[in-house]
């Protein structure tokens, strides 16, 4: 028994009913014909198994799509997911941003090693400095001012070419101020001062490098840390100024540079990415001004305690 709405059954193999010239008329509830052998027609069509466009596509459960267009090859989109095109990209920025903030620091530390060498040899200029400590107060004004203004506005420090002529006078100013700390020390202190700052961050760098320990998860920690510095640094201002105590000088000295052997693995991280905090690829003038005055610091606090006699 057949269904009604199937068409009729017809044999054609049977010899005794042959099929009438032009062939068996179509019923007229089924117009648009039957599937033809391999498939249905191309353009009624149904969609693919899965229910997702052949082109196109949506995104994989979980992954984001990328903001911008990822090309891999010749044309179009690679075989990689969404997720893996993206952390590509991303550590091609941060790559780039890690170069551009090192470079300003190789420039920043040339300078300073080079005000430092000339206030430590050339003896009218290291005597000419020791007697106008003028210099040092011009030098540490200008340092205080430029840094506020490159810490704390977004505006200058991100607008080319402020930022680079900011950072520029910081730099200066800096090593200005550095070289005349240095000319108060013997010359063998100062060499020695500057082969243990170059040591330790060196051994600093290569350590966040490798380390899975996250110092940027942490930040209440190191703002602690520096009220200890500021404090200590006050309470050993006041006291050296009515009477000279060597163990508080050397207590102070010590706390700095540890202080600022942490700062300086909390900042380079900020910058090398891949933790809970880090740093805008656009902050590469911020990046290079808290790791070259991470290691400026560690300098002076190392020169006061290796140039103690």
């Amino acid at each position: 028994m057949s269904h009604p709405s199937a068409p009729p059954l017809y044999d054609d193999k049977n010899p005794l009913y042959p099929p009438p010239p032009g062939g068996y008329s179509q019923p007229p509830h089924y117009a648009g014909g039957y599937p033809q052998p391999g498939g249905y027609p191309g353009g009624a069509g149904y969609p693919q198994p899965g229910g997702y466009p052949a082109s196109g596509g949506y995104p994989h459960p979980g992954m984001a799509m990328p903001t911008m267009p990822m090309r891999f090859g010749d044309n179009g989109l690679g075989d990689g997911s969404a997720f893996q095109s993206v952390d590509w990209d991303d550590r091609k920025v941060r790559h780039a941003f890690i170069r551009k903030v090192y470079a300003i620091i190789s420039l920043q530390l040339l300078v300073t090693v080079g005000i430092i060498s000339v206030f430590t040899f050339v003896h009218p200029v290291r005597s000419f400095v020791q007697r106008n400590v003028a210099i040092y107060y011009a030098s540490y004004a200008v340092f205080l001012v430029t840094y506020l203004v490159l810490a704390c506005c977004q505006g200058p420090r991100r607008r080319f070419p402020w930022n680079i002529i900011l950072l520029s006078i910081f730099t200066l100013a800096m090593g200005l101020m550095t070289g005349t700390i240095a000319s108060m020390y013997n010359t063998k202190a100062v060499l020695i001062a500057m082969l243990i700052t170059a040591i330790v961050a060196i051994v600093v760098t290569i350590f966040c490098f490798q380390t899975k320990v996250d110092f940027t998860s942490c930040p209440g920690l190191f703002c602690v840390l520096g009220i200890v510095v500021m404090v200590t640094g006050i309470i050993t201002a006041i006291v050296l100024s009515f009477k000279y105590v060597p163990w508080l000088h050397m207590l102070y000295a010590a706390i700095g540079a540890i202080a600022f052997t942490l700062f300086l693995a909390y900042d380079t991280q900020l910058v090398l990415g891949n933790r809970k905090n880090t740093l805008s690829p656009e902050e590469y003038v911020y990046g290079a001004l808290t790791i070259y005055t991470d290691i400026i610091y560690i300098f002076t606090f190392l020169l006061q305690i290796v140039g103690r006699d």
